[in-house]
């Protein structure tokens, strides 16, 4: 399974990955909570998910991207994760957060947010809850590694990608990458392989092919849901 971001045009998915629409749903105070699976997609080995915004068919391509002249030059950094993330420590996790890379899911928001909930880790409540929030961000902006043994904590998620709403946000988001599926460039090379990574399909993120939060001020919006 991979997905092959092509030069101005669409990714290109091959492996017959399954695909299907991931709803961001919220609690009763209004913060995201959980990843409600709606409709699925009847995949072919083969398929071509838009990245311009513009498809008509969406979240296929319908070659729009032509029609609109559209630049999907890559301007992510290659660097490493790690390499990109701050560390911050608490007393029982440690989080790892690189701002770029951020899906604006909000599911980092219940609790007092975890940059606080993360101080008081030594809490199994908060703990329990940073835990559940990290492990819900789909650009996997968020890390949690546990202090004592330094291994990530990380949901278990079946390759797939998921084609994000955010009806709450009145908008569409991006396509999540699960399960450890190879990103590449048209020439081949890999982005690091990760378990999720959020891909920017309204074309205007500063960090393609990752989503860096733009659907959002554009007001994205599919007409899926």
């Amino acid at each position: 399974m991979k997905v092959v971001v092509s030069k101005n045009g669409p990714y290109l998915v091959s492996g017959k990955v399954p695909l299907a629409v991931q709803v961001i749903r919220p609690n009763e105070g209004g913060f995201s909570w959980n990843w409600e699976e709606t409709r699925t997609f009847d995949t072919p080995e083969e398929y071509e998910l838009c990245r311009c915004g513009h498809s008509k068919d969406k979240p296929f391509c319908d070659g729009s991207h032509a029609r609109v002249g559209f630049d999907g030059t890559e301007t992510a950094t290659r660097q490493p994760y790690a390499r990109q993330a701050e560390a911050i420590e608490g007393p029982t996790l440690v989080l790892q957060d690189a701002e770029e890379l951020c899906a604006f899911a909000r599911f980092c928001d219940p609790g007092g947010k975890i940059w606080s909930l993360i101080e008081r880790t030594d809490e199994p409540a908060a703990r329990k809850l940073a835990i559940r929030e990290g492990m819900s961000c789909p650009g996997g902006r968020l890390v949690l590694r546990d202090r004592g043994t330094g291994k990530a904590i990380e949901p278990d998620l079946p390759p797939s990608i998921g084609v994000v709403e955010d009806p709450a946000l009145g908008c569409s988001g991006p396509l999540w990458v699960r399960g450890g599926i190879r990103v590449e460039s048209p020439d081949g090379r890999a982005h690091e392989i990760r378990n999720r990574v959020a891909l920017c399909r309204c074309g205007a993120s500063a960090n393609k092919p990752f989503c860096n939060g733009s659907h959002a001020s554009i007001k994205f919006n599919d007409g899926m849901v």
